[in-house]
C-alpha cells in the first residue's frame, strides 16, 4: 500500500438525502429512527457499535469502539471496567463524544455530552443478563492494565470456570458498570453525491433543541 493507491480509495454517496422537514424535533427520537433502519439495512451488522472519545485531566484524547447497550433517560448507555484507561478518563473529565457509522446508508451521527454513571441496580441487571463467559471476562480481567501474558488470563479464567461449576455464584464486581451520556449536541450526516453532504446538528438550548444545517 501506498499514498497513491490511498489517493483512489474513492467511495460514491448516494443512498439518499437529508431534509430540515425530515427531522423530528428530539434527536433521540430521531436517532432511534436511523438506528432502526440501520438495524434492518441488508448488512449492516453490529449496528450499535460506537466509537468513545474521551480525554484525560490534561486533555490528552483517546478512542476506541464500545457497543451501544440501551438509551435511559435520554443517555446513550454503554458499559465498562471503570478502573480501565475510560474509566479513568471520565473519572477526571465526564464528557465524552460518540459517532457511529453504517456504511451501508451511508449515515453518520455524532453525539457530545456530559456522562455519568448508571445505577448500580441497571448494571446488575445488565451483567445478569450477559453470556457467563462474558461475565467471567469481566470479573477477571484488569483492563487496560499492562500484563505479562495471555496465559495469565487464561489462568484465572479457568479457575473461576472451575469455581462456577462448583456452584458458584456470579456477582457483578464493583469496578464493573454502566455510564450514559446525556446529550447537548448531536449531528446527523447523510453523504451525498460530490461530497456535498447533508448535515445537521442539534444543540441543547434553555428553551429546547435548536436545529442548524452545516456545511458539508
Amino acid at each position: 500500500m501506498n499514498n497513491d493507491h490511498l489517493n483512489r480509495l474513492r467511495e460514491e454517496y448516494n443512498e439518499g438525502s437529508l431534509r430540515r422537514a425530515d427531522l423530528l424535533m428530539d434527536p433521540v427520537e430521531q436517532f432511534k429512527t436511523w438506528f432502526a433502519e440501520a438495524l434492518e439495512a441488508e448488512g449492516e451488522l453490529e449496528a450499535n457499535v460506537m466509537t468513545l472519545a474521551t480525554a484525560d485531566v490534561t486533555g490528552h484524547p483517546s478512542a476506541r469502539m464500545v457497543l451501544l447497550k440501551g438509551i435511559l433517560d435520554g443517555g446513550f448507555v454503554f458499559f465498562t471496567n471503570y478502573q480501565s484507561r475510560k474509566g479513568q478518563d471520565l473519572l477526571a473529565n465526564p464528557r465524552a463524544a460518540l459517532v457511529f457509522w453504517w456504511r451501508r446508508l451511508q449515515r453518520q451521527v455524532r453525539i457530545e455530552g456530559d456522562i455519568e454513571t448508571v445505577s448500580v441496580d441497571y448494571s446488575k441487571a445488565y451483567f445478569d443478563s450477559r453470556p457467563l463467559g462474558s461475565r467471567l471476562s469481566a470479573i477477571i480481567s484488569p483492563q487496560s492494565e499492562v500484563i505479562e501474558n495471555r496465559s495469565s488470563l487464561e489462568k484465572k479464567l479457568a479457575e473461576l470456570q472451575e469455581k462456577t461449576n462448583k456452584g458458584l455464584e456470579l456477582k457483578k464486581p464493583i469496578h464493573w458498570g454502566g455510564y450514559a451520556l446525556t446529550p447537548d449536541r448531536i449531528e446527523f450526516w447523510q453523504g451525498r453525491e460530490n461530497r456535498l453532504h447533508d448535515r445537521f446538528q442539534y444543540t441543547r438550548k434553555k428553551s429546547g433543541w435548536h436545529i442548524d444545517r452545516l456545511a458539508p
